[in-house]
């Protein structure tokens, strides 16, 4: 039965489309933040990996094409960004601001735990580039030495976090402006984090998306002193 599956290229494909719609219908049906789509799919691919034993490595190599579509989904943030240029306009000096205060405290937040727990080099770089994209963050990984699988669980994780408690932090922390949601969002939670915040309004997602995009690249550029210091 398993080689049967294996054996068709679309099976993997139609598996995690069908796991996803799962994700919404019970987001939809329950209504509660943990049951998010990426989540619920995540979870229910990866039991039914385990359940057939079925090498990851193989499910991967078969649904390849999905990867292939996350630099142009990427790109399509343009759009709210361009609609909302006007507000960012007004705001861009405490849009900077915040973004450089919230990749730095993401960056920095690695390097400590890396001290106090005595991490060692392979999976301090894996870790550090866990809130901005798969493409970029696995690019900076395995450029120093990191592990592609733990920099793409960790880069998930906070992701789907991000998407999860959004609702409850900005209530815990007051941010009722739109902007320093997106800000936050974008920063802390790359793409995963904007589909958060495009529920929120458009000027959030529209600051989300540039704030994601900013935070690439100032982590890019830091990136090579931090991977140096352990």
């Amino acid at each position: 039965m398993t080689e049967l599956l294996t054996e068709n290229s679309f099976f993997f494909l139609l598996l995690t489309l069908a796991a996803y719609l799962a994700g919404i219908w019970m987001q939809r049906k329950l209504g509660w933040a943990v049951c998010n789509p990426i989540l619920i799919a995540a979870l229910l691919v990866g039991g039914f990996l385990a359940a057939t034993d079925i090498p990851y490595t193989t499910y991967q190599s078969d649904c390849a094409v999905l990867s292939w579509l996350l630099t142009p989904a990427t790109v399509c943030l343009a759009i709210p960004l361009y609609t909302q240029l006007q507000v960012l306009r007004k705001d861009w000096r405490a849009i900077l601001a915040g973004i450089a205060a919230g990749t730095a405290a993401s960056l920095g937040s690695i390097a400590v735990m890396a001290c106090l727990f005595r991490l060692d080099h392979t999976l301090y770089v894996s870790l550090l580039p866990k809130s901005i994209t798969t493409a970029m963050g696995l690019a900076l990984s395995e450029m120093y030495g990191g592990i592609a699988g733990v920099t793409t669980a960790a880069i998930i994780v906070t992701g789907i976090f991000g998407n999860c408690c959004a609702g409850w932090l900005c209530r815990l922390f007051r941010l009722q402006d739109p902007v320093a949601q997106g800000v936050a969002l974008g920063t802390a939670s790359h793409v995963i984090g904007t589909a958060r915040a495009a529920r929120i309004s458009p000027i959030a997602e529209a600051v989300s998306s540039l704030s994601l995009v900013i935070a690439g690249l100032l982590t890019a550029v830091v990136f090579p002193l931090l991977a140096s210091l352990l």
